[in-house]
């Protein structure tokens, strides 16, 4: 049965039979099986229209299929209430076919007519998904085979318990009056973390800083001039135009001698969605706290990290807190010294009375780099041209997995941007289809993730379905002078993103629930954090780092000053991850109603892991742009990265003692965390690879931390 919380409500007056979905003269793509390569999703035949039909003939599918579940007179068993072999997939599939491309190309290619049928449909997907898992009669099935079942394999019982235990987190055992207050709560939430995401995309996109004058540019590099020159070009204006898109900004906020404008650029980032209009995200944020609240009260915990929690490796509150804690204990003093280091060279250029503000961070930063290591990230883009970087990363791979990647042209995409590919394994069989959205454009959200358009899953007849996966980015684009060349940060990216991407690839389970990245969320970052390892090792670099004008291998000591200047701040950066997992903790554990001003509350919520306080206060706010944990699953979950950087260390650390492309170390990854997904609780998938639990001494001898004992 479709349990997808994208589903929508049946809406009986607006629902066709199957036989009338004609649209002048055309089918609905959604209704019948893609004619496509590897039954990919057919985008170039999809229109507007078709989404809200399908939407609606989906729940009437679904609705079908559930009548069918609760009135079998049969007693319930795990076959008759989970599997439902017997089942047409491709006729019951429709919900989560349609659901899975308007939701993907709405965080990759929106635009206002997406927007607009997302606001429409919203409600009527979380009614749906409530009206799924607030059935009475199907829950008293799934409670019954609960608790009699015949025998189960590991996965099954897997299955059996996440499905009992999604019902009962979704409120199954409320009375009326419960199971009401819950709709209520849950679909007001749904709305308005659709409401901060469009909010913050409005916003991001809006600004731009139109510079007329040359000697503005001045300290940028080229690179950051020619993109500029493009993206004015673009909009018919004369000179350069900057935006909050990173590959944009982020080379300004470093190279700019322009103090103001570095300010101007700073500020209107870090202040998005805090303005006095429609994109304003702050009371969007107050109530999605207190909706989360309520919701986990409700269902009977304190707190929503209580009830977050209840499903993760980290187990509960004070776990979370002792790991966010000694990450302070053991970086704070080391980034208070990077701090100082920092100011000491503002001053020497500034002047002793010069007080450091945010948009000199990066400035200064790399003016430091620059002395202590004589690198940064322009000496390296000649060596990182995308078409190698690809290259780079797939041939990674394939040294590792002996997997291969061929472009297929014939495979529909949703933008000329995407490069869409098939994946074969190390003994030819197909393994997947990977697409790739590298460039930022304006329908995009800023950031970069891993989605599916198609999980991985055995069919009831043993056919194994395999998946289709996209990595989704911003990275920079090529101008016309210059092919796209990257920073090693963003081919740090694709590398972080393209871990997430072999976790889906090399899937290889039965349900589709418990396939790929559909693990616990303090175990998904692992696969992907720790595929950023190899970005500065020197035998991968060698395959790929190529000046894309000589061809002539990045040299031997600029890869040294790489690998010395890998630490470079990183107590600081490290310092500011937790920052944000206190701030996320902090809204989530509370107890009472959440009426505080914002930009206060963030202040006060991670002061601990702030290195260097300033006495300015700015109208800046992270909350209102904190997708995360507002409107992005990370709700109570931020400190994941840290938790899976402790993980990813100390895996890594295998690799660096039996050879980094050593096969035998990568099958062991593979078979043991890669393909397993969520079959097995991740603890026990990790030890069998490791040989036992991780601590955090690889992730401090990797950033060059000596723990400091009381």
């Amino acid at each position: 049965m479709i349990m997808n919380d994208k589903s929508i409500d049946n809406n009986k007056e607006n629902n066709n039979k199957e036989g009338e979905m004609k649209q002048e003269g055309r089918e609905n793509p959604f209704f019948k099986k893609y004619d496509t390569p590897h039954e990919t999703a057919p985008f170039d035949k999809i229109r507007l229209e078709d989404y809200e039909e399908a939407f609606m003939e989906g729940i009437r599918r679904d609705n079908e299929q559930l009548d069918k579940i609760i009135n079998n007179p049969e007693k319930p068993t795990f076959d008759n209430t989970l599997l439902n072999k017997d089942d047409d997939e491709d006729y019951y599939g429709l919900l989560g076919r349609v659901s899975t491309v308007f939701f993907n190309l709405l965080s990759a290619e929106t635009n206002d007519d997406m927007d607009a049928l997302a606001q429409k449909m919203q409600p009527v997907l979380t009614k749906h998904a409530n009206d799924m898992a607030l059935n009475e009669k199907l829950f008293e099935r799934v409670k019954y085979v609960h608790r009699h079942h015949r025998k189960l394999t590991p996965e099954e019982k897997q299955l059996l318990e996440n499905s009992y235990q999604g019902f009962v987190r979704s409120g199954a055992l409320l009375d009326k009056e419960g199971k009401d207050k819950l709709r209520q709560l849950t679909e007001e939430a749904s709305m308005l973390s659709l409401q901060f995401s469009q909010n913050l995309l409005k916003e991001n996109k809006a600004f731009t800083l139109h510079i007329t004058d040359e000697n503005d540019l001045d300290g940028l590099p080229e690179t950051a001039i020619e993109a500029a020159k493009m993206a004015a070009k673009e909009r018919n204006l004369d000179g350069w135009v900057f935006t909050l898109d990173y590959p944009s900004y982020g080379p300004f906020m470093t190279y700019s001698t322009s103090r103001d404008l570095r300010e101007k650029l700073y500020m209107a980032r870090n202040s998005v969605c805090i303005h006095d209009n429609s994109e304003n995200n702050l009371e969007i944020c107050k109530r999605l706290v207190n909706l989360r609240r309520e919701v986990a009260q409700l269902l009977g915990y304190k707190t929503y990290a209580d009830y977050v929690l209840k499903r993760r490796m980290a187990s509960n509150t004070r776990s979370v807190y002792r790991l966010l804690n000694d990450l302070i204990d053991a970086y704070m003093p080391t980034a208070r010294k990077e701090r100082e280091e920092l100011e000491r060279m503002a001053k020497r250029t500034e002047g002793k009375d010069f007080e450091m503000m945010p948009w000199d961070n990066g400035f200064y930063s790399h003016k430091l780099q620059m002395k202590k290591y004589n690198i940064d990230s322009e000496m390296l883009r000649p060596y990182f041209e995308l078409s190698k970087v690809i290259d780079g990363v797939f041939g990674l791979a394939n040294r590792l997995y002996g997997i291969t990647f061929k472009p297929n042209n014939e495979i529909p995409v949703y933008h000329p941007d995407v490069k869409a590919y098939e994946v074969f394994d190390k003994d030819g069989s197909f393994l997947a289809v990977f697409y790739a959205d590298f460039h930022p454009r304006k329908g995009k959200q800023g950031g970069a993730w891993m989605t599916e358009y198609q999980g991985q899953c055995m069919k009831a007849d043993g056919t194994n379905v395999r998946p289709h996966v996209s990595v989704v980015m911003n990275l920079t684009k090529p101008t016309e002078e210059k092919p796209a060349l990257l920073t090693l940060d963003e081919v740090e990216t694709f590398l972080h993103e393209f871990g997430h991407s072999l976790h889906g690839m090399f899937a290889n389970t039965r349900f589709e629930s418990l396939s790929g990245t559909n693990v616990l969320w303090d175990f998904v970052e692992l696969p992907s954090q720790f595929m950023e390892n190899f970005s500065i090792e020197k035998e991968f670099l060698r395959t790929f780092a190529f000046h894309y004008k000589t061809g002539e291998p990045i040299p031997d000591e600029l890869i040294d000053r790489i690998v010395k200047s890998r630490n470079f701040m990183a107590a600081m950066g490290c310092m500011r991850q937790v920052s944000l997992g206190l701030l996320d903790m902090a809204y989530y554990t509370k107890r009472d109603a959440f009426d505080e001003d914002i930009l206060k509350f963030e202040r006060k919520a991670w002061a601990k892991a702030i290195v260097k306080k300033n006495r300015h206060k700015l109208n800046t706010c992270m909350t209102v742009q904190f997708s995360h944990i507002m409107a992005g699953g990370y709700a109570a979950g931020y400190y994941s990265y840290k938790w899976a950087e402790v993980l990813d260390a100390d895996a890594f650390s295998v690799f660096k003692k039996n050879g980094i492309f050593n096969q035998e170390t990568a099958q062991r990854f593979r078979d043991c965390i890669l393909s397993k997904g969520g079959t097995e609780h991740p603890m026990t998938l990790y030890k069998r690879f490791r040989g036992s639990e991780p601590t955090i001494d690889a992730l401090l001898k990797r950033n060059g931390i000596k723990r400091v004992r009381s």
